[in-house]
């Protein structure tokens, strides 16, 4: 089999490393043991201080693509300089720590080849040495209206059109990172659809010295941006009250009080009332917002840390006025603690 890189190759493997020379020869393997053979691997060091780059070095195939930076300048300029130079006619992702499964490349390119409409297909991922599978949704409309709960696209398992990317001057925004990825899928989603395969294809790796562990306060405040970026299309005027109470829930904040149950009620008709133009599918939209409202009532019965008779009386006036319903034996748990009055600090 000739393995030699075309001059245009179907796919470009766009690898961004830095200091990964524990796993980047697993990763470079698992391309390299891909069925779909037609592709470029293009590997752009970040100016590693480790063995990254001998190992690179190491593989004699001539689909690799190695270029060193002289000096680090960060993984979303590592990302845009390979989308600058990429000769794919797609743009398939992969980490320098992560895994891809030998038949992902065929679905993929033979998913995209069917459906022109879609502009990027990723697959469904399992963390390594985690028996943990993760459930995303796999049509356009379901990926959207998840989009409002966070990212559920795994990057390392994109492959995008490289077309739309050109045609709409679409790069990575360096002021989104660390979560350029999702940043990129919201400009997307205008473009074409999105699709995710549902079959496990890629393994994603998971430790505590990754970028985006260690900068997880950021990636949570840029997060909640691109939530309420999904809102505003909306067209809704979102208050300053509703805005803090729709960034405590996006941080997963499992205290709500009864006066912010008051805030979501009020949020929650006006966001009922405000798909008339389709930006979600109406169906789809209203179901999202019953399970909002589950998601909110959860954490208003399940606070655990200002239980008293007066917080009881609300409680049943929640109750009244929304016909809101908890199991009895929850009921009569919190009815008990009500009573005691007991201080969880």
């Amino acid at each position: 089999m000739n393995l030699a890189v075309k001059s245009s190759p179907k796919i470009t493997v766009l690898m961004p490393v830095y200091n990964c020379e524990l796993y980047v020869g697993e990763a470079i393997e698992s391309i390299l043991n891909q069925t779909y053979t037609d592709f470029e691997l293009l590997i752009i060091d970040d100016a590693s201080k480790d063995a990254t780059v001998s190992i690179v070095k190491s593989y004699n195939d001539s689909r690799i693509q190695l270029i060193e930076k002289p000096i680090n300048t960060g993984y979303t300029n590592s990302l845009n300089h390979g989308l600058k130079i990429a000769r794919g006619e797609y743009i398939a992702r992969m980490d320098g720590d992560d895994i891809c499964m030998p038949e992902r490349f065929f679905k993929q390119v033979s998913y995209l080849e069917s459906h022109p409409e879609t502009v990027l297909c990723a697959t469904a991922f399992k963390v390594i040495g985690r028996e943990v599978y993760f459930s995303s949704p796999e049509e356009h409309d379901a990926i959207k209206l998840a989009f409002l709960e966070g990212n559920c696209i795994c990057h390392s398992s994109i492959m995008m059109r490289k077309a739309t990317l050109d045609a709409h001057d679409i790069i990575y925004d360096k002021t989104k990172e660390p979560a350029e990825d999702y940043a990129m899928w919201i400009k997307l989603l205008f473009l074409g659809k999105l699709y995710i395969l549902p079959e496990i294809l890629v393994e994603y790796r998971v430790y505590a010295n990754q970028v985006s562990a260690k900068r997880a306060e950021e990636q949570m405040k840029i997060d909640i941006q691109l939530k309420f970026e999904l809102l505003n299309h909306l067209d809704i005027t979102i208050t300053p009250e509703e805005y803090q109470f729709l960034e405590k829930y996006y941080r997963n904040t499992q205290c709500v009080d009864y006066n912010e149950l008051v805030i979501f009620k009020k949020l929650q008709k006006k966001l009922s009332q405000s798909n008339a133009a389709g930006f979600f599918e109406p169906k789809a939209f209203q179901r999202y917002l019953s399970q909002l409202e589950v998601n909110v009532m959860n954490r208003y019965f399940n606070n655990y840390f200002r239980y008293s008779p007066i917080l009881y009386v609300k409680y049943l006036m929640s109750k009244w006025n929304w016909k809101t319903q908890i199991h009895r034996n929850e009921e009569v748990k919190l009815f008990v603690k009500c009573l005691i009055f007991k201080k969880v600090a």
